[in-house]
């Protein structure tokens, strides 16, 4: 008996440790994830769009076997952190409907229930952000596309910002946000001012939500084209590396990028472009629904990577490197949050 009674005090001591320490204990989890999946098109000529390359005869040798291989390695993306698959993914550099319809059909999540949200945008490329979820565990209220209009070059285009309210398991709202900013081609400094701009059209959406409800939960997530101290992120999105404050964002990338950690390698330089974003009510961990500040996680399994030979070391395992396909996943690597409920 006194054997007995001294385990189940160690055991209660465990457990107030935990407590202490911000661990969740007997949580259920909801788990959010970004992925930049590197060019899914469709086979479908889209006469509005520049797909050409992704076509069958296109300069890519893109097919029927190549398009079914790249859902299948999505899908097992997806269902590669764990028992439980994400709740809610963020996709960027999704051509079509019929690309997220047809990865819901036939790729390795078939059979898990998941939904998708989309919108045509005015890329002229044709790439779009998407939402997976999965019903049983995410219900949307709302969803919009937030669509750019440089006021500095008003011919250019690039793509939405998907906006989706959508109600948690605890019947919270999570406003979540998928963005993918305007590449860095032509070069960073050139083409910062898109960037800027994307993200002062974000800011202007989460401050609307704010007004509402200064404990607003909200998730951003996506491929920025910048790192986490960059003006864009830092200055003009205000995704700062650690606030307590409900009303103020925070980049949960901020621990692994100052560890040179990251999602996208560069001429050997590994950097984190795709981040995850909360809201500092996120990060109460006494309430119904909340994450920890270390929380971020970039999904590595070895099939997703490959040797680096030019610059040692390894590289995301691409679909195409230049122009030469190499059955590969993604340029980037995907990131994930945990919550707790």
């Amino acid at each position: 008996m006194k054997k007995m009674m001294f385990t189940l005090a160690i055991a209660m001591l465990g457990c107030l440790s935990q407590a202490q320490s911000g661990t969740p204990i007997a949580k259920n989890t909801f788990r959010v994830m970004s992925y930049n999946v590197e060019n899914l098109f469709d086979l479908d000529d889209d006469s509005l769009t520049h797909d050409e390359e992704y076509l069958p005869g296109g300069l890519r040798g893109w097919n029927y076997a190549r398009y079914r291989r790249k859902l299948i390695h999505i899908g097992r993306v997806l269902v590669a952190g764990g028992w439980d698959p994400p709740a809610v993914v963020g996709l960027c550099e999704i051509e079509s409907r019929r690309a997220m319809t047809d990865l819901t059909l036939y790729s390795p999540i078939k059979n898990l229930g998941y939904k998708f949200i989309h919108y045509e945008s005015p890329d002229a490329r044709g790439v779009d952000v998407a939402m997976l979820y999965q019903p049983e565990y995410f219900k949307p209220l709302h969803h919009q596309p937030l669509r750019i209009y440089f006021p500095h070059a008003p011919a250019s285009r690039t793509r939405d910002i998907l906006y989706v309210a959508g109600k948690v398991p605890t019947g919270d709202t999570l406003h979540c946000f998928v963005c993918h900013f305007p590449s860095r081609l032509g070069g960073e400094l050139e083409s910062e001012q898109n960037r800027i701009f994307v993200a002062s059209v974000a800011r202007e959406k989460v401050d609307s939500i704010f007004s509402s409800n200064s404990n607003a939960l909200v998730v951003i997530m996506g491929d920025f084209n910048d790192y986490p101290d960059n003006h864009s992120m830092l200055n003009v999105l205000k995704a700062k590396e650690y606030e307590t404050k409900e009303s103020q964002l925070v980049n949960l990338m901020f621990p692994l990028h100052r560890a040179g950690k990251g999602t996208h390698k560069h001429a050997g330089e590994w950097g984190a472009l795709d981040q995850l974003i909360v809201s500092g009510s996120l990060l109460k961990t006494g309430s119904a629904f909340y994450t920890l500040p270390e929380s971020a996680v970039i999904l590595s399994p070895p099939f997703l990577l490959t040797d680096d030979k030019q610059y040692l070391g390894q590289q995301p395992f691409r679909t195409y490197q230049g122009m030469k396909y190499q059955e590969g996943y993604s340029d980037h690597l995907p990131v994930y949050i945990d919550f707790y409920y």
